[in-house]
């Protein structure tokens, strides 16, 4: 007996991504929980992972999730999906540093005389985890350190980067994040510094299985290739752990969009209306870097005006009713957030008010007063 799994259309799963990204309705809950449902924030820029964690919540500022950041712990700042840095739930870091410890690498980037061989690392990773433990130290207080416990050669500075030369360990300070023994302690003054995190990374196979349940779950319908884009991680190796979860029983099969997906398994309630809100979402957002399909995400003069050549982020976006419908930017002068919209179609009345209700939400998280501007953006994507 054959059966035929359930078709979900764009709008279907476009509007179950938004009510779970608290992206319809702020949610109460504190900035831990956000980041949970959002599978994290990027935080290469701070401001924009503030922004998108408060914007969630019902009148949180970005005091609110520095306090959870750096007072109370219950947010860690280290290297997540992509080997990018991120704000993560320190409750969930068994599951993430287990997980993406266990993702294989890709072709090595460095050049043949700066790589580092398998056990170079794990030298180096020890020596990162001894040197950290209740410890908070600059790049250059950690760089002795480690030279101290490995030799010169993890010193040296071979690795360009930014006009300069690192020393050759730094190459592998996401694979220590992911391996549990690294995370970003509080700046001193202008440097940062890095501090343990004090976990143990679960169990691979298992924390796999739980990351691509927590990302259909988020972000579902979706494919391997979906999941592997979202992790930087080969498109074969995705198809094979999604093959594994089938047979388990942990996923199940739908036609999205007439092809094949996948859901969390019982997963398969879908709202009956589509999406309906105005929302300023900043760089890096998590909606936006991880729904797929894009280009349903960013229709039509979108696809052309809020990408940066086909990659998600570059550009803070307006999002009308679940897809992008324009770019902003905001500029700070003392108190004053001045924030220009370009919508890249007329919004009528209603819309305008929610538009100007959002803007305000911004300037409020950003501790500071609104004054909006509703035209042309100037200013190019974020490098």
């Amino acid at each position: 007996m054959t059966t035929t799994p359930p078709h979900v259309g764009w709008a279907e799963a476009d509007a179950r991504r938004i009510h779970r990204q608290f992206l319809d309705e702020p949610t109460d809950a504190p900035p831990a929980a956000v980041t949970a449902a959002m599978l994290g924030a990027h935080a290469q820029v701070m401001s924009a992972a503030e922004l998108s964690v408060a914007l969630r919540m019902t009148e949180a500022t970005r005091a609110d999730v520095r306090a959870a950041l750096w007072q109370d712990r219950s947010l860690i700042k280290t290297y997540g999906p992509r080997g990018t840095v991120h704000l993560l739930p320190a409750a969930d870091l068994p599951l993430w540093t287990g997980a993406l410890s266990a993702i294989p690498s890709g072709p090595h980037q460095m050049p043949a005389d700066v790589r580092m061989t398998a056990a170079q690392t794990d030298e180096v990773v020890a020596a990162i985890g001894d040197a950290l433990a209740g410890a908070e130290l600059t790049v250059d207080e950690l760089t002795d350190a480690i030279v101290a416990r490995t030799g010169p050669w993890a010193g040296e500075r071979v690795m360009d980067a930014f006009q300069d030369k690192w020393p050759r360990w730094r190459q592998m300070t996401h694979t220590a994040a992911h391996r549990g023994v690294l995370c970003f302690g509080p700046n001193r003054g202008r440097k940062v510094t890095y501090t343990s995190p004090g976990v143990r990374p679960a169990e691979g196979t298992e924390a796999l299985g739980a990351l691509v349940e927590r990302y259909l779950y988020a972000y579902g319908p979706a494919t391997p290739q979906h999941f592997a884009k979202w992790l930087a991680a080969p498109a074969g190796w995705a198809g094979t752990l999604f093959a594994a979860l089938a047979g388990d029983g942990r996923i199940e099969e739908v036609s999205f969009e007439g092809a094949v997906a996948w859901v969390v398994a019982g997963d398969t309630e879908f709202p009956a209306e589509p999406a309906r809100s105005v929302r300023l979402l900043p760089y890096f957002d998590a909606f936006t870097i991880a729904s797929q399909p894009r280009e349903r995400l960013f229709p039509g003069a979108a696809y052309g005006r809020a990408l940066a050549g086909g990659q998600a982020g570059n550009y803070p976006v307006l999002l009308v009713d679940g897809t992008v419908a324009g770019v902003w930017h905001q500029r700070r002068s003392g108190k004053r957030i001045a924030v220009t919209v370009e919508p890249l179609c007329p919004l009528n009345a209603a819309r305008t008010r929610e538009l100007e209700s959002q803007a305000a939400r911004v300037a409020a998280v950003l501790e500071g007063t609104v004054d909006l501007t509703v035209g042309t953006v100037t200013v190019g994507p974020h490098a």
